[in-house]
């Protein structure tokens, strides 16, 4: 990923308010297009000119290409609030952020981490995130909703791992069919899948369990069927279903 600097200059009187509006909205269009990256999005005010230090995935994540109709609306309305368009300055690629995917891809997956802020789908053969403006939208123009299933997972392990609270709550909407964050979440996958004429598999997961042979054995839980695998994917996903098209690990507790 890239660090990069958006810069917005005021070019009439205006307010505060309204530039601040005007930005801010910007940015969120930006993000839920997936063109920026992450939710702390620092803005610079140094007199008539406001500088946005963001993450993109690549060196031209903001080109006006990549933009939703959402990102180019908002755009439009910069000038309504005394500013020009941004100018955009690559700063270069961030020492501590993920590389990002190849153009081409047999199959993705949704998959995240309370870690991981880049993009919630992954290349299926290199596991390197691919950035959601080269995916069509699934919804209302932009990716809007995969940033929001992914902010919620997100959360739901960072509960798990904490320990402290609602714990239990959070690993059965990470782990088990039925539940709110999964029937979002495979909709997605399949939502996806018809645009972008790609398969895309669900990561279910796994902690607890009685005993590693008893993990060995499980079963796909929404078919039934046998989807252990003779060896794990990127040493993480040792199911895979291709039936439900769903991934998933032997428990955290036994892997090794």
């Amino acid at each position: 990923m890239f660090s990069v600097e958006l810069c917005f200059e005021v070019y009439r009187d205006t307010s505060m308010g309204d530039v601040e509006r005007a930005i801010n909205a910007c940015l969120d269009c930006l993000r839920y297009s997936g063109q920026i990256i992450g939710r702390e999005l620092p803005v610079v005010m140094d007199g008539g000119q406001f500088t946005a230090k963001v993450i993109c995935p690549e060196q031209d994540s903001l080109s006006p290409k990549h933009h939703s109709p959402q990102v180019q609306r908002a755009m439009n309305q910069l000038a309504d609030a005394g500013l020009l368009q941004p100018r955009v300055k690559v700063m270069g690629q961030d020492m501590n952020s993920d590389l990002t995917a190849p153009e081409q891809s047999s199959w993705h997956l949704l998959y995240t981490t309370h870690l991981h802020v880049c993009s919630p789908i992954r290349c299926g053969e290199t596991f390197l995130p691919v950035p959601l403006y080269r995916l069509p939208a699934v919804a209302n123009g932009d990716q809007k909703q995969l940033i929001k299933w992914q902010e919620d997972w997100s959360a739901c392990d960072q509960l798990q791992m904490n320990g402290s609270i609602l714990e239990h709550a959070a690993l059965k909407e990470m782990g088990e069919p039925g539940t709110r964050l999964f029937r979002r979440g495979w909709d997605l996958c399949r939502r996806l899948q018809v645009v972008s004429k790609i398969p895309t598999y669900l990561y279910l997961y796994r902690v607890g369990g009685e005993s590693l042979a008893e993990e060995q054995q499980r079963r796909c839980p929404v078919c039934d069927g046998d989807w252990a695998l003779d060896e794990p994917i990127h040493d993480i996903f040792d199911f895979k279903c291709d039936q439900c098209q769903l991934v998933s690990n032997i428990s955290w507790d036994f892997k090794k």
